[in-house]
């Protein structure tokens, strides 16, 4: 036994000294001045701002101009010229992902309301309810019996509602859950409300277990009561062989996308323990891994692990007296409401009009009146904030809330996540209030057309409109919120450059990005949602030499074509990283 036990820590020291052999390698590659000539080196610091080529150095920029002027000021440069037919923009940034449920959803049987791009390729989507149960028969046919069994990727509003009644008629001799492509919603067979314990019961203890007319669990479980799923879930999900797979495969995805920095927006939600691990395990540095990992803490998580010592925990880990996998950032993630995806953001009057939540507002996660009471202790540390915010009704609140926290004498960041819809007079609130929006990428494409008759007319041309908050001032940024869309920015740009939908259509044109704000969006803009812009987002002298590198230059290239522009790789620390 002690013999196995010696050999199972042999692919762990394998592992180390190939990433200890990776950075070396790196250091010294960066050690040296190099200057990389391309067709254009398109800086992101003002429209038009172009060079021929960048001299970098220990992993930073330190000039820029025309390649052969830059080889007479640098004589022991190593002139490299693999770029030269190529375009150098900064690295793309995707400001807001989930490592842990990437790593776990991307490892699933996966059944998309939509074609959906995974680690694995290319997944058809099922349009409808007949050929997504054909396909969960399917998935639960090839799956060993017994086991239980957890698909991704139902959505309602496409393959209409579902209960334990649909589930039972697949198998009642296994635990079957179907997982919402929000991810903020479960649907659960018989067996499995009776395998994690679910019972009429919680229904007063959870708004999220509904029930039926019978008295019985419908089998949806959502919002408040996921965080009670998932710990009765938790050897299964987190099983740490499909979450290496899960890490592997997403990692694979952002270099693919031409990424080259990502923050983990909900640091601490399964467990700070289990993330360090997995993260220090599977990611291990942006050396070994090929992108940046910054990490944001997660309130609730912080709260209950740490109580009141929540935010000295913070900040120790900011300043890195405290160990975490990757650098924390001085910032913390909240929520003020629920999932667009679900339709449980939270609407103004009359709510849905239609859907699996008709007649319902949506749900608030903190509730107005204790939304600046839980903000205001980060705030006065000093910590910035990323909230979670979906809704009409929620944006109000969460600009309320910011209205308030102005009034003290700490200015520092607030930035609203996901922004699913947004009025025009908190359009201008957000400009006047000087918040930063970090928008999701994909509302318009997916949902664009389908949430028209939930939301009605009006509410219906509020989703994302980005280029009515960038012209009121308002930094906006992209992200895919993966694994809820691919972390893909030149297909997150080229969605707001056309505002396509799924359909073949367009919503609100009006709303359509230009080509160099929809390139900032997904540089410069990401880098100040994450606090970083004086060290990523554009090309400068001074900042990290991160680029992404290009077949052709996307100022150039309509917004129809950006996601079939080639993604040669990446430049990391001044380091070539093709893939």
């Amino acid at each position: 036994m002690q013999n196995n036990n010696k050999l199972a820590y042999l692919p762990f020291l394998a592992f180390f000294l190939l990433a200890l052999s990776a950075c070396n390698s790196s250091d010294r590659a960066s050690g040296q001045t190099i200057i990389y000539a391309a067709k254009s080196v398109i800086t992101m610091e003002k429209p038009g701002d172009t060079f021929q080529a960048v001299v970098v150095q220990a992993g930073k920029i330190v000039a820029l101009g025309d390649a052969d002027k830059l080889a007479q000021q640098y004589p022991g440069a190593v002139a490299d010229e693999s770029l030269a037919e190529k375009f150098i923009v900064p690295g793309f940034i995707d400001p807001h992902i989930h490592m842990m449920l990437s790593a776990i959803q991307y490892a699933l049987p996966i059944a998309p309301p939509w074609p959906m791009t995974t680690p694995e390729g290319f997944i058809e989507g099922l349009a409808t309810r007949e050929a997504f149960l054909q396909r969960v028969r399917e998935i639960e046919a090839s799956t060993e019996a017994g086991e239980p069994l957890i698909i991704y990727g139902y959505h309602d509003l496409v393959h209409g509602d579902l209960d334990r009644h649909d589930l039972d008629a697949i198998t009642t001799s296994r635990p079957l859950l179907i997982w919402h492509y929000s991810s903020h919603d479960f649907y659960l067979n018989t067996e499995a409300l009776e395998w994690t314990e679910i019972d009429a019961s919680l229904h007063d203890q959870f708004e999220g277990v509904p029930l039926d007319a019978d008295g019985l669990p419908t089998g949806r479980i959502f919002e408040d009561a996921l965080p009670y799923l998932t710990e009765q879930l938790g050897s299964t999900l987190l099983n740490p062989f499909s979450i290496r797979r899960g890490v592997k495969g997403f990692s694979r995805l952002l270099r693919q996308g031409g990424v080259t920095t990502v923050a983990d927006l909900a640091y601490g939600i399964f467990s700070v323990n289990l993330e360090n691990l997995n993260i220090w395990l599977n990611w291990g540095s942006p050396q070994k891994s090929g992108y940046r990992l910054y990490l944001v803490p997660e309130h609730r998580a912080f709260e209950k692990k740490y109580g009141d010592e929540r935010i000295q925990e913070i900040h120790d880990l900011v300043k890195q007296d405290s160990w975490a996998p990757a650098p924390v950032l001085p910032q913390v993630k909240f929520f003020t409401d629920a999932a667009f995806y679900s339709q449980t953001m939270r609407l103004s009057d009359p709510g849905y009009l239609s859907g699996q939540t008709q007649g319902s507002p949506g749900l608030w996660v903190i509730k107005p009146e204790n939304l600046v009471e839980t903000i205001k202790p980060y705030w006065q540390a000093g910590l910035g904030v990323r909230i979670h915010s979906n809704g009409d009704a929620a944006q109000t609140e969460t600009l309320n809330a910011l209205v308030e926290l102005r009034k003290s004498d700490k200015q520092q960041r607030y930035v609203i996540e996901h922004a699913g819809l947004f009025s025009p007079t908190d359009i201008a609130r957000a400009a006047k209030l000087k918040a930063v929006i970090s928008a999701a990428s994909h509302y318009v494409f997916f949902l664009g057309e389908a949430y028209q008759a939930p939301l009605g007319a009006e509410r219906g041309g509020w989703i994302s409109p980005l280029a009515s908050l960038s012209q009121a001032g308002v930094p906006v940024t992209l992200h895919s919120d993966a694994p809820l869309a691919p972390p893909l920015p030149l297909q997150a740009g080229a969605v707001h450059m056309t505002r396509a939908t799924r359909e073949g259509g367009s919503l609100s044109p009006n709303e359509r990005l230009p080509a160099y704000e929809a390139l900032e969006a997904i540089t410069l803009d990401a880098a100040i949602a994450l606090g970083l812009e004086d060290e990523l987002g554009s090309i400068s002298v001074g900042k990290r030499a991160d680029f992404t590198v290009l077949d052709a230059n996307p100022m150039e290239t309509p917004g129809s074509d950006w996601p079939d522009i080639g993604v040669w790789g990446v430049v990391l620390d001044g380091v070539l990283r093709p893939n």
